[in-house]
């Protein structure tokens, strides 16, 4: 684990559709208890999940669209409009469809639309599902917020002899300051900023076969868990962490461990 207290945010994304594309933002407003803003909204059910918006519980990610097994998603550019529910997608740099995420005829669009672009990848309906209030489509069920380590990203080009994007861990934070792999040491550590933000992280990322995946391209061109798994004898990359206090993160900003 390193000594230094201090790390660098250098950059802040959030995944509004589950298996879509990242969106990054500047600066981002955290609430106590809560998930990161903007995150995990919204989920593509790959057939009948038994997801009860009434009573949400935990799914595993198997169920719905996602890159693990659907990388020519990664070939689509999304954007999510909170202000107006519009997601718009674009294929080929042309805009291919939009819906309003909060009406049917606008969900039935883009379930449309990902039912012609991959039917062999459905097991049965693709229906887009929205998160309750206190729930979000998630990996894990405490992901509130995922923080990557760039130096191990860093690392992990040295390890597979090939560049290394940090979007393929689709995390929320991106940060600097740590040496390879020190972040893996940090669990039960707080994160603290001057705006008053504390983040305790509570988990280890494990990495899965989406990270395979070029978010560029959309080709499955890398083993990203198996180099993990025998380098380092596990597939952990990253850390998850809890919002114990609120506040604004602004992408530049220091971050001092305690």
């Amino acid at each position: 684990m390193t000594d230094s207290p201090c790390l660098h945010l250098d950059a802040l994304y959030r995944y509004p559709v589950k298996g879509l594309s990242p969106e990054a933002m500047t600066q981002a407003s955290l609430t106590a208890g809560d998930y990161f803003p903007g995150d995990r909204l919204f989920a593509v059910e790959n057939g009948p999940s038994g997801f009860d918006p009434e009573a949400p519980v935990h799914q595993p990610k198997i169920k719905f669209l996602m890159l693990m097994r659907d990388e020519a998603l990664a070939q689509l550019d999304t954007r999510y409009d909170p202000q107006d529910g519009t997601l718009t997608i674009r294929q080929g740099g042309t805009v291919a469809i939009r819906g309003d995420l909060a009406r049917p005829e606008g969900r039935a669009a883009i379930e449309a639309f990902l039912t012609k672009y991959i039917p062999g990848s459905l097991r049965g309906p693709a229906k887009v599902l929205t998160a309750p209030a206190g729930y979000r489509f998630t990996d894990s069920p405490r992901g509130f917020v995922s923080l990557l380590n760039l130096a191990s990203v860093a690392a992990l080009e040295d390890l597979t002899g090939a560049a290394v994007d940090p979007l393929r861990f689709r995390a929320n934070l991106h940060v600097s300051g740590l040496a390879p792999w020190a972040e893996l040491d940090l669990v039960d550590r707080t994160i603290t900023t001057t705006g008053g933000v504390r983040l305790h992280i509570h988990k280890r990322t494990q990495r899965c076969a989406a990270t395979n995946v070029d978010p560029a391209t959309g080709q499955r061109d890398l083993a990203i868990p198996r180099t993990l798994a025998q380098h380092l004898g596990h597939t952990d990359c990253g850390v998850y962490a809890e919002v114990l206090a609120g506040g604004v993160l602004t992408t530049g900003e220091t971050l001092t461990l305690t």
